[in-house]
C-alpha cells in the first residue's frame, strides 16, 4: 500500500495542518446495498493500490492564512466514483463548514456516481445538492477545482454550481464520459479549455500555482471579511474639468486615452481575482468581474470595459451581483459602455432576458452598489449595471437615453444636428447631478 494516497498528499500541498473529519457512519452489507458479486474485493483493491480508505478525503485545513474545509477526491480509489460512504462524506464536509463558518474547496476527479451501488449512489447527487444550496444560503463560499478527469454527477452536482470553479490544464469536463460518448464525440468542447471558453470555468489554473490562487481566494471570500459599509467611490483618474457642451462630453468619453476600467481596478484593488462566463455557454471580455481586496476588505466588482457588452457580459455581471449578495460583500461597478450589442447574434443569445437578469440582480441585492461612470453611459446597457441612489460620475463621462447620432436618426435630422441633439440631450456630468441621477461628480 502506497504510503499515503493521491488525495492526501494533495490536500497536505495546498493547506497546512491538515486534519480529517471522522467519517459518518453509514450502513454496510456484503457486496454493498445491491450485492453486487465481488465489489468487496474491488474495494479491497482499490485501496490496496491507491492507500486510500474511499474515494474522496474531507478535512480541515490553513489554506493560505485562513482556514477551510477541504474535499478531495482520490481517483484511483474506483475512479474516484461516489456511492453511498463518500456521499455521506462530501454531505458531512459542506455541513461542517456551515458549523466552521470557513470556506469549501472541493478538488474533484471522479467519473460520477457508482455503477457497483446502482440508484443508491445516484441518488447520492440529490443529498450532495441539497447540502451546497444550504451552505449556499449560509453565505458558505464553495470554490471547486476540476481535475483529471471530473465527469458524471460530479461535474452537474457539486462542481458546476460552486461559486468559483478553477480547472487544471487538459483536464477532461463533460457529463458524459468518454466510454459512454458517442464515437465522433470528442474534441476542446470536452476538456477545461473548452469549458472555459464557453464561459463555465473561471481560470485554468496550473499544478504550481494552485496553492497560491486558492489561498487567495479563501481570504478574499471568507465569511469573515463580510461588511454592511459601501464600498467607497473611486478616485477619478480624469483630468480637466466638466466639458462646456454635451457634444464635447461625448467626444471626451469616446477619447482612445481616457483611462478604462482595468487602469481604475488596478488603482483602486491592492489585489484582485477576475471571474468570468455566464455558467450558459457565453463569456464576454467587455466585463470585467471578480472580487478585490480594498483598504483591508473584500469588495466585489463588475466592470464594463467600453464595448457593446454581449447577452453573456450582462449574465456574467448578475452572476457576480447575486454572489456578492450571497456572501454579503458591497459590490463597486464601473459603467462604460456606448450600449449593449443589437446584431442578430445577441438577439438570437436573448439580449433582452439578459438585460432583465441584470436589472434585477441589481435591484434584488440586499448588500450595497457603488457605481462610477467612467466612460459613455449608453441607454439600457449601461444603466443595468448602476445602483439606484448611489451613482457617480467622473468628468470625462456621459450618460444618455440614446446616443446623440442614433436620436438623429429616429428624429430624422441631418447628421450636422448631432452636437446640438447632443446638448439638448442634457447627458453632461453636471447635467446629471442637476437632474439628480448622479449624486457627485468624482475628483
Amino acid at each position: 500500500m502506497p504510503e499515503r494516497s493521491a488525495a492526501r498528499a494533495l490536500v497536505e500541498a495546498i493547506g497546512r495542518g491538515f486534519e480529517e473529519f471522522e467519517p459518518p457512519a453509514v450502513r454496510d452489507s456484503v457486496d454493498g446495498p445491491l450485492g453486487w458479486p465481488g465489489y468487496d474485493d474491488q474495494r479491497a483493491r482499490a485501496a490496496g493500490r491507491s492507500g486510500a480508505e474511499e474515494s474522496v478525503l474531507c478535512g480541515r485545513a490553513q489554506v493560505g492564512e485562513l482556514p477551510a474545509v477541504l474535499v478531495a477526491f482520490d481517483f484511483g480509489y474506483l475512479g474516484g466514483s461516489v456511492g453511498e460512504a463518500a456521499g455521506a462524506r462530501i454531505v458531512a464536509a459542506f455541513d461542517r463548514a456551515r458549523e466552521l463558518r470557513v470556506p469549501v474547496v472541493s478538488l474533484v476527479a471522479s467519473g460520477g456516481s457508482r455503477m457497483q451501488e446502482g440508484i443508491c449512489a445516484l441518488r447520492q447527487l440529490q443529498e450532495i445538492a441539497r447540502a451546497c444550496l444550504l451552505a449556499r444560503r449560509d453565505g458558505i463560499p464553495h470554490v471547486t477545482v476540476l481535475r483529471n478527469p471530473t465527469t458524471g454527477g460530479m461535474w452537474a452536482a457539486l462542481s458546476a454550481g460552486a461559486d468559483v470553479v478553477l480547472a487544471e490544464p487538459g483536464a477532461a469536463v463533460a457529463f458524459g464520459g468518454s466510454r459512454v460518448r458517442g464515437p465522433g464525440d470528442t474534441g476542446e468542447a470536452f476538456t477545461a479549455e473548452g469549458k472555459l471558453a464557453d464561459g463555465q470555468v473561471d481560470r485554468i489554473v496550473d499544478d504550481a500555482d494552485l496553492p497560491a490562487v486558492l489561498a487567495d481566494l479563501v481570504r478574499l471570500l471568507h465569511p469573515q471579511r463580510t461588511s454592511p459599509d459601501p464600498a467607497p467611490v473611486p478616485a477619478s483618474l480624469a483630468g480637466g474639468e466638466p466639458p462646456a457642451t454635451g457634444w464635447e462630453a461625448v467626444q471626451r468619453a469616446r477619447a482612445a486615452d481616457r483611462p478604462r476600467a482595468a487602469v481604475y481596478l488596478d488603482a483602486y484593488f491592492a489585489t484582485r481575482f477576475e471571474i468570468g462566463g455566464d455558467r450558459a455557454g457565453g463569456r464576454d471580455t467587455g466585463m470585467l468581474c471578480g472580487f478585490g481586496e480594498h483598504e483591508g476588505r473584500t469588495v466585489a466588482f463588475a466592470a464594463q470595459t467600453g464595448t457593446a457588452n454581449t447577452p453573456a457580459g450582462f449574465r456574467t455581471a448578475a452572476r457576480l451581483v447575486r454572489l456578492a449578495d450571497q456572501l454579503g460583500l458591497p459590490v463597486l461597478t464601473l459603467v462604460d459602455t456606448p450600449g449593449a450589442s443589437n446584431d442578430a447574434a445577441a438577439e438570437h443569445g436573448g439580449v433582452g432576458p439578459a438585460i432583465a437578469e441584470l436589472f434585477t440582480a441589481v435591484a434584488e441585492a440586499r448588500v450595497p452598489i457603488t457605481t462610477l461612470v467612467i466612460g459613455e453611459g449608453g441607454s439600457g446597457g449601461a444603466l443595468a449595471l448602476a445602483a439606484p441612489g448611489r451613482t457617480w460620475i467622473t468628468a470625462d463621462g456621459y450618460f444618455a437615453v440614446i446616443a446623440p447620432e442614433s436620436a438623429a436618426a429616429i428624429l430624422k435630422r441631418d447628421p450636422a444636428e448631432v452636437p446640438d441633439l447632443a446638448g439638448h440631450l442634457r447627458l453632461r456630468p453636471q447635467d446629471l447631478l442637476d437632474l439628480g441621477f448622479v449624486q457627485g461628480i468624482a475628483r
